[in-house]
């Protein structure tokens, strides 16, 4: 124990702000993340904080400003890469903030009175200050127009519809697929076809569109074919046999994201196909999977642990933020799974 303060579980916010020789409502500024807090007072504050080992009063801090210091995040995509790294994002973000997380799964695929009644029930008693939203929950009006009518703030990561809605944050999925069409045609690729997400999911129908609005500028003299492929590994595979066994087979397949592109690859392998020398696999989001999988996967980066981070640190942003899309940058990955045709 110092005589500026005391170290341990049990140091309170007057032996912070005597430590650090500033006021207890300094340490209030700097403790809730206020703006306009130089960065020398935050350094001394945080090093107080440090030394004395001090934990903030969640509980103490609700009670003055009504508020439960929860961070609600809603997802259904059944991508675990996906899930993991917005979870991960998003966590660092409320931690970095002195926030709990709440992560609920709802399965919008469940007949659309259960399902609703599961949502807004979640959102109704859940106690959060509020949410993050995941697609293809993000563009779910009922839910929308229930916060909204409720008050309670969200961010939307990836929304389709109604942009300016509210806060969001997204790469341009249009764009970053188009990249990879022009890829794919620069290889010499003129049979293609595409491997689509869920049906509801709205980000993934926006880099199909993408895609094959790039090749329709770039001259492909035929269509493309297209399968559901339900951002699924298994769906990757059903997918990719439906395109092997019917119809002119593809030189190059590109599948919405890595999970199915991985089932694709896997079922070139079953008959007998060597990626990428009588295939061509692509995918996107650049998951752990296409590093996993041999030939790796060329894919498209979409940072999407940044955008969790990005997300949460909106919502507990002082004020109300602006509803503009926050655009974060994505690139296209060139790796093993992708080359020139054998035959045109």
């Amino acid at each position: 124990m110092s005589e500026n303060g005391r170290a341990g579980e049990h140091a309170t916010m007057d032996d912070v702000a005597r430590l650090a020789g500033v006021s207890l409502k300094s340490v209030s500024r700097v403790i809730n993340a206020e703006p306009h807090v130089s960065a020398r007072l935050r350094e001394k504050v945080e090093a107080a904080i440090s030394a004395l080992n001090y934990v903030p009063d969640t509980a103490a801090r609700s009670l003055a400003g009504s508020r439960t210091f929860i961070v609600g995040l809603l997802f259904d995509n059944p991508s675990p890469n996906y899930t993991m790294n917005i979870q991960k994002g998003v966590y660092e973000a409320c931690r970095a903030n002195q926030y709990h997380l709440r992560i609920d799964n709802v399965d919008s695929s469940a007949p659309r009175a259960e399902y609703e009644a599961r949502l807004l029930g979640l959102v109704s008693n859940s106690r959060c200050d509020g949410f993050i939203l995941t697609p293809p929950l993000t563009d779910d009006v009922v839910l929308l127009d229930f916060l909204d009518r409720s008050g309670i703030r969200y961010v939307r990561i990836s929304p389709a519809l109604q942009a300016q809605r509210s806060p969001s944050v997204c790469i341009d999925d249009a764009q970053a697929a188009a990249s990879l069409a022009r890829h794919l045609w620069e290889l010499g690729h003129r049979k293609l076809a595409v491997v689509l997400g869920p049906e509801r999911h709205l980000a993934a129908a926006r880099r199909r569109d993408g895609f094959i609005a790039a090749l329709a500028e770039l001259g492909l003299p035929e269509p493309v074919r297209e399968v559901p492929g339900n951002f699924s590994f298994e769906g990757g595979i059903r997918a990719g046999t439906e395109l092997l066994q019917d119809g002119p087979r593809p030189t190059a397949i590109f599948a919405t994201n890595d999970d199915s592109a991985a089932g694709v690859m896997a079922a070139c392998a079953q008959a007998g196909l060597r990626v990428p020398a009588d295939i061509s696999v692509a995918g996107f989001d650049d998951s752990w999977i296409a590093r996993s999988v041999w030939p790796y996967l060329t894919t498209v980066n979409q940072p999407i642990e940044e955008m969790g981070y990005a997300a949460a640190s909106l919502l507990l942003r002082k004020g109300e933020p602006q509803n503009t899309p926050h655009l974060l940058d994505y690139s296209l990955v060139v790796r093993d799974s992708t080359a020139a045709p054998l035959r045109a």
